[in-house]
């Protein structure tokens, strides 16, 4: 143990002599584990916000018995299963308008409740008479207090002009929902002895079959392991997940670049160790001991940069949430203890994979071969058919993976796939460009540049990997952003053709805002709206009523319909389909849907499929008037106004002075088309600081890998020095085959981006979000980051540069004297 101890000792003494190795190599760590780290915290918060939406009060997780047509039910079958021996609990669920802004009203009987919808919990921290006994308690979640603008205690109207129970507020409770007891529920939604769902807990015998006590009219839901939301949501975490664990592997680059320039320089010490007895397996644990010594101490530092990146991103990651899906996220980041042990674990692992290549390569070298290139490079040349034959095998799982997979996690692995065979293909490819250069040159000096690139090859080969892969993603992401953002705009400009949105706090509100404004010159047309939301398929569908007007007839994004699409959705038979609900449940022009209603199953017919950006959920468009017959309890809120553009101003001052309405009940068109674009980039804000992470990570990893053969190349320096090449030429030299191989790099990453980019629009989107973009290229921006990507070529090239360009002709001279 003393001279395990010793040993590590000399090892670590050689980073003090270094202390810029030792930052690149704690910068790399730190990195890799903060950006990894990060993107999991933001990912467990949600999930974690998720689960408790999931589970309070009897969610996706708990069974329960509904309405096969998804509406209320009589009260007294709730009787009838109690005294038949099942452990029913009523709910009365329903959403309602408090200041303007819709709500999930609940109504639950917590003496019934069973444990499990953990109800009895919250009710328990407030007290259950409290919350049952006149005149009752309204639980609310702190969000949901701060969003709607009111304090504990408070006692809000409804937009039916009931007020609700003193609010109470409930830190536990999910973001969205506000909780009453069942009667005052049945009150305030004037729906007497009805119920939305009866939840089932544990039953203590063997209650009658459920056929015999209420016939046909519930159906049993299993609870599920997986929710609407979080089936909605995968994509955005999968996303983040992908390009994090981007990030990690681009930033262990470095790390193994920092590693093999410290064991480069440290051969020497190594040679002197073994001499001294040190045999190779303990030197290699010790080395080992080291590195993960130096892991533990960077993963620390690296979680809380982790944390401190998750708590800067954590609000444009909620709004992104919140504004694509409805997820309520909570603004304050609360991290589980596991979070911190597997940050430190990737942390080891991390360092431990990036040192894998110097240790084995030590193993299997003679150690006094190892101090020599020429060697390295042989020992290279054995793998690069191997390499070059995995390459080949992993693009062809890709291709298989491709053409025979059908999942949002198959788009993902092709795309991983696709990526990690083209870094394993870039040395082979590599080699066979300079190759050819080397058999095509006609002078010594030259047939000499290409012969030498080839033998840095095996120690740029990883660092140039790491440039392949950074800038391929960035291609790729650029690409689909920018087309993304181009047909972003143009569907806005269809969906949102009304000059001004209204969504007042109640139906009576909004009669009156409709008799008020029909008065008014300067009001072009009014434009009723209302929505309802169903399930299809196991999945949650919306309802979106249109009125018959030109507006939607001359503007909305239609992707196929047919020629009397319009009409038929006027008559009420006919629907027009987003493109994610058509994708999803394989329906095309003319296909039968039938839709479940509280009035009864109402059949529609397929006449157009739109494109609907931006949702992740299935969208139907329906007459606004058949809507209502068949939902008569939906909201009439919202509507829209044409009108002529210099009065949209005054009109929309007008309508503030007489009906109070702020901005989050009336808005403009060009507001919220503002609003919509910052929420599409507030959704890509991450994934555009990654792929800016992951290039300059490149950019230092191809740095280290030039330092590192500094030292090594003065063997091959020196003789040219020696025949009369001055230092300022070998410095050029050495500049130009350093971007000469980055250029080859670049231009091969460029077909490989957009490669990425049709995969991320073809596959990964389709399957995420059911919709497709539109492929675009665009030359200028492949341009810009060809210019970035050989700007960082230059920039890690200097300081290997510069260090020659001062270096003395004394060390020149020295290698001659030198043993190897």
């Amino acid at each position: 143990m003393k001279r395990a101890l010793w040993v590590l000792a000399v090892l670590l003494s050689h980073w003090r002599r270094h202390p810029l190795q030792f930052a690149t190599l704690m910068i790399g760590l730190i990195a890799a584990t903060a950006l990894w780290s990060g993107v999991q915290a933001l990912n467990q918060q949600a999930r974690t916000s998720y689960d408790r939406a999931a589970a309070a009060f009897g969610g996706a997780r708990t069974t329960m018995l509904v309405s096969p047509n998804g509406g209320a039910f009589p009260q007294q079958l709730f009787v009838d299963l109690r005294r038949a021996g099942w452990p029913v609990s009523p709910v009365l669920e329903a959403r309602v308008q408090i200041e303007g802004r819709s709500v999930r009203l609940l109504g639950i009987e917590p003496v019934t409740m069973p444990p499990e919808a953990s109800a009895a919990a919250e009710i328990g921290t407030s007290g259950a008479q409290a919350f049952i006994a006149p005149p009752g308690q309204a639980l609310i979640s702190r969000e949901t207090l701060t969003e709607l603008g009111l304090r504990d205690g408070a006692t809000p109207t409804l937009g039916n002009g009931r007020m609700l129970p003193p609010l109470k507020l409930q830190p536990a409770l999910a973001p969205g929902i506000i909780v009453v007891d069942i009667g005052i529920a049945q009150t305030l939604l004037a729906m007497p002895d009805q119920l939305t769902r009866l939840l089932i807990g544990k039953a203590k015998g063997a209650p009658r079959a459920l056929e015999s006590v209420t016939g046909e009219q519930l159906n049993l839901v299993q609870p599920e392991s997986e929710t609407d939301l979080e089936r909605l949501t995968d994509s955005f975490h999968l996303n983040l997940t992908a390009f994090g664990l981007l990030s990690f592997f681009v930033g262990l680059f470095i790390v193994n670049s920092a590693i093999g320039l410290g064991f480069e320089q440290r051969l020497p010490m190594l040679r002197t160790l073994r001499a001294c007895g040190i045999s190779a397996r303990q030197l290699n644990t010790v080395l080992i001991v080291e590195l993960v010594a130096i892991a533990l101490f960077a993963g620390v530092i690296g979680l809380i940069c982790g944390y401190v990146i998750a708590a800067s991103l954590l609000p444009d990651v909620a709004a992104s949430l919140r504004g694509l899906y409805g997820a309520q996220i909570p603004g304050q980041l609360t991290l589980k203890p596991e979070w911190w042990i597997a940050g430190l674990a990737i942390s080891v692992v991390g360092a431990l994979l990036a040192a894998t290549s110097s240790l084995l390569k030590a193993v299997r070298l003679p150690l006094l071969a190892s101090a020599q290139p020429y060697a390295w490079q042989q020992a290279q040349q054995r793998w690069l058919t191997l390499q070059g034959l995995a390459s080949l095998g992993v693009l062809i799982i890709a291709a298989l993976v491709s053409w025979f997979g059908d999942s949002l996690v198959a788009g993902f692995v092709v795309l991983a796939a696709l990526l990690f065979g083209a870094a394993l293909a870039l040395p082979v490819i590599l080699g066979v460009i300079l190759a050819a250069g080397e058999r095509s040159a006609d002078r010594p000096l030259l047939t000499w540049f290409w012969a030498d690139s080839r033998l840095q090859l095996s120690g740029l080969s990883l660092a140039l990997m790491a440039l392949l892969l950074a800038l391929a993603v960035n291609v790729g992401v650029g690409t689909m952003v920018e087309s993304f953002s181009r047909t972003f705009t143009q569907w806005l400009d269809g969906r949102l053709s009304s000059e001004i949105y209204i969504n007042a706090a109640s139906n009576d509100q909004a009669r009156e805002l409709k008799d008020w404004l029909k008065q008014r010159s300067d009001v072009q047309a009014i434009l009723p709206g209302s929505r309802a939301d169903i399930q299809l398929d196991g999945a949650p569908v919306e309802i979106n009523g249109l009125p018959d007007h030109a507006t939607f007839r001359d503007h909305w994004p239609l992707l196929d319909a047919t020629s009397d699409a319009w009409d038929r959705v006027r008559v009420g038979d006919g629907a027009l389909i987003s493109e994610q609900l058509a994708r999803r449940m394989k329906l095309g022009i003319g296909a039968s849907i039938t839709v479940p209603t509280p009035t009864g199953p109402w059949p529609l017919q397929v006449v157009a499929v739109y494109a609907d950006y931006g949702n992740p959920k299935g969208q139907l468009a329906v007459n606004v008037d058949a809507l209502l017959r068949h939902f008569p309890d939906s909201p009439q809120t919202r509507m829209g106004l044409r009108t002529a553009p210099e009065s949209i101003a005054p009109l929309i001052d007008a309508i503030r002075a007489r009906f109070g309405l702020d901005g989050r009940n009336l808005a403009d068109q060009a507001s919220v088309k503002k609003e919509s674009l910052g929420i599409f980039n507030r959704t890509f804000a991450v994934t555009s600081a990654l792929n800016a992470f992951t290039l300059g990570v490149a950019g230092v990893a191809l740095l280290t890998s030039l330092l590192t053969l500094s030292n090594s190349r003065l063997p091959q320096l020196a003789p040219l020095w020696a025949i009369g090449l001055t230092r300022r030429r070998l410095a050029g030299i050495e500049l130009l085959k350093t971007m000469c191989v980055a250029l080859i790099t670049s231009l091969l990453a460029l077909p490989l981006g957009l490669l990425v980019a049709w995969c991320l629009i073809a596959i990964v989107n389709v399957k995420a979000f059911g919709w497709r973009l539109p492929f675009h290229v665009f030359p200028l921006q492949l341009v810009e980051l060809l210019g970035v990507a050989l700007l960082a070529a230059l920039l890690a090239s200097l300081l290997p540069i510069l260090r020659l360009l001062r270096m003395q002709p004394a060390e020149l001279v020295k290698v001659f004297a030198n043993e190897r």
